[in-house]
């Protein structure tokens, strides 16, 4: 069942807390198979102001080679040197004054990322509509400037180690209730994948080369995806 904009409910931020972080050989492969697979997993953002996560519904792939659109396709720079960096960590750069988060994937010394364009608000919802100043859910994260926004990741999270579970992370679906013991705890770390979707596909948006490559991958009739006027 797809977000409903009309009855929004926080998940727990403590079981948000304790999703843990996808392992560095997730992200140590191609970046096309790493970037269909993050479609519905969480992403997470702890601060001293709370949590905020939602579930991954849009992304970008950006190749390592023939691919002019991708930061790395001119070589190495200190604004693009964490793509270049081991797979596993946060590269963050700034469009229009805006911040876009990238996941880096494949070997070091093979520069690919995946563009998280969006997300499906979960957790800390009012944290986010804070951070945005808008009340409306589907204006939260809808959209990677946006998605940055609303869970506060700048230029602080560039070459932020994504597989450590601490600030900022991807986690596998936790989103449903896990059984809680005598004591209150988790049972079990027990992973809930998203309820089965089409992945659709479709060329990169917002770019001025490369644009036909088929390298965006969404889940189709998702309304939390990034709004896009052809």
């Amino acid at each position: 069942m797809y977000f409903d904009s009309a009855a929004v409910g926080d998940v727990s931020a403590r079981r948000v807390r304790r999703a843990p972080p996808l392992p560095r050989g997730f992200y140590d492969r191609h970046v096309v198979d790493v970037a269909r697979e993050l479609l519905g997993k969480l992403l997470v953002r702890v601060s001293r102001e709370g949590v905020s996560c939602g579930r991954i519904v849009e992304v970008e792939a950006y190749l390592a080679h023939d691919d002019p659109a991708c930061h790395a396709s001119r070589g190495r720079t200190r604004r693009n040197a964490a793509m270049f960096g081991p797979p596993g960590h946060a590269y963050v750069y700034s469009i229009h004054a805006k911040w876009c988060l990238n996941a880096v994937t494949q070997p070091e010394g093979q520069p690919s990322a995946v563009l998280i364009r969006a997300i499906e608000p979960l957790a800390g919802i009012e944290l986010m509509r804070r951070r945005r100043g808008r009340e409306k859910p589907l204006e939260l994260a809808r959209g990677p400037a946006r998605l940055c926004q609303a869970l506060d990741i700048d230029r602080r999270h560039n070459a932020h180690d994504l597989t450590k579970g601490r600030g900022l992370w991807i986690a596998e679906d936790v989103a449903e209730e896990l059984p809680l013991d005598s004591n209150g705890e988790p049972a079990a770390q027990r992973t809930f994948p998203a309820t089965a979707r089409p992945i659709a596909t479709s060329p990169r948006i917002g770019i001025s080369s490369a644009r036909e490559l088929p390298l965006r991958f969404y889940y189709e009739g998702c309304p939390c995806v990034s709004p896009h006027r052809r």
